[in-house]
């Protein structure tokens, strides 16, 4: 697996792509008119981008029928010196659909304590919390 990280202008900038050409900008968003994400908030996107492509692969091979899917993540930093890392994440799953709420739940919990490689990476120093609701109600 190898990206490249390309300044693009003459501040923060930077536009990443993979080896397929597909392409994501970060950018310092400290600072006005940032026109990517920042960094960490590329960390909170790929543990959802992570765990949801686990949760549908799972449900669709149970055969739920998942009309939406969406989710919302948030991260709590701490001071470590200079830097500022997750101490914990929580991430809340919303799914609607012909679902069985007790799939869904299982198909989070194979996902971030079997599948989800970035959960994994992070997880010997970030707690990984997560919720499913189905249909609006928690599962």
């Amino acid at each position: 697996m190898k990206i490249t990280l390309n300044r693009i202008n003459d501040d923060y900038l930077f536009e990443c792509a993979n080896q397929a050409g597909n392409k994501i900008l970060l950018d310092n968003t400290s600072q006005p008119n940032a026109q990517g994400v920042s960094p960490m908030e590329s960390v909170l996107m790929a543990v959802a981008g992570c765990s949801g492509i686990d949760m549908v692969s799972i449900l669709k091979k149970q055969r739920q029928e998942i009309t939406a899917f969406s989710a919302e993540v948030e991260g709590e930093r701490v001071q470590v010196d200079e830097a500022k890392p997750f101490k914990s994440i929580t991430v809340k799953f919303f799914l609607k659909g012909d679902i069985d709420p007790k799939k869904a739940l299982k198909a989070a919990e194979l996902s971030f304590e079997k599948y989800c490689s970035v959960s994994k990476t992070i997880e010997p120093n970030v707690t990984v919390d997560y919720e499913v609701y189905v249909n609006s109600e928690k599962a």
